[in-house]
């Protein structure tokens, strides 16, 4: 009797929820060829950028508040089930590279651990002990952020674990495409682009998951960004760890000043390989020792180091 009054709760959620809707323009997709499933599927994609942007202001808020914590010597941190699980430990995976950040700086929690990333977990995202006992396990504090990803706003495991947050005083903050949902009452900061019923009913990686994908672009670029992570618009703290990217490194350092090849590859081996000391060497002349004096004074920002010694 228990299990089937769950079940009845669950199916009465499940009605109220945006993107397990039915979609009537993609009710006879499965009568059309393979061109024409695809055109429904990027017709539906169309949707996805305009809720995202809708969502600006709060993203920005989100983005202040990562700034905030992560100068305080925070940490930001993504939790999710399932897919948004899997879209947050890519973004925090990719912040390393691509900025050079400590590995434990920006971390993704999946529910039911490693194990989750390629395997499904039957019941994790339901455990809200295990929400609770992950965020426990990392030492969430009162510097860091945490951000719950979930495209229902009611995974279990999630909302547990921003409960938590909000009892220390950490940062909380929601990402889903369903308003009036737990995930969004629960969250200091809510995020919600709703772009809709999915194509395929219920199928939340598709457009839910895009849209989350895109926000989480947005609140690591630019909270990095707003770290001095960037100078114009290169990536001048890529860490040049593999072929490709100590390639791009010199391209960054010729972008950046307009030097040739041959004066980027000796900067960087005088810098140690890090992009943003060669590019300000060449631009302002500085030593090495100086060149990293001015970007300790300016925290790290190149363009405001470049001004000081101009």
């Amino acid at each position: 009797m228990e299990d089937s009054n769950r079940t009845a709760e669950l199916l009465a959620q499940l009605n109220k929820i945006v993107s397990e809707g039915r979609n009537p323009e993609t009710m006879e997709i499965d009568t059309l060829s393979s061109e024409g499933i695809l055109r429904k599927l990027n017709h539906e994609d169309a949707y996805v950028a305009p809720a995202v942007a809708t969502q600006i202001p709060n993203i920005a808020k989100a983005v202040d508040a990562i700034v905030e914590r992560l100068q305080r010597g925070g940490r930001l941190f993504y939790i999710g089930a399932g897919t948004s699980g899997r879209l947050g430990i890519l973004d925090a995976v990719e912040c390393r590279p691509t900025f050079s950040v400590p590995d434990d700086l920006v971390q993704g929690i999946i529910a039911g651990g490693e194990h989750a990333i390629q395997f499904a977990v039957e019941g994790a995202e339901d455990d809200r002990d295990a929400g609770v006992a992950d965020v426990k396990a990392i030492n969430l504090g009162d510097n860091d952020v945490l951000v719950g990803l979930s495209a229902s706003g009611r995974t279990p495991y999630v909302v547990a674990a921003l409960e938590y947050a909000n009892n220390i005083g950490c940062v909380s903050v929601a990402v889903t495409c369903n308003p009036d949902s737990p995930l969004m009452t629960t969250a200091e900061i809510g995020i919600c682009p709703v772009v809709g019923p999915e194509a395929l009913t219920g199928s939340t990686r598709m457009k839910s998951g895009t849209a989350q994908k895109l926000v989480l672009n947005m609140l690591s670029t630019a909270s990095m960004i707003r770290l001095g992570k960037t100078y114009e618009n290169l990536m001048v703290d890529v860490n040049a760890s593999n072929e490709k990217l100590r390639a791009r490194a010199i391209r960054i350092v010729m972008q950046a000043t307009d030097c040739s090849r041959e004066t980027a590859e000796q900067a960087l081996k005088a810098a140690k390989n890090r992009a943003k000391l060669a590019i300000l060497m060449i631009l302002t002349g500085a030593e090495l020792t100086e060149a990293e004096g001015l970007l300790a004074q300016q925290d790290g920002f190149l363009r405001r180091a470049v001004e000081q010694k101009s």
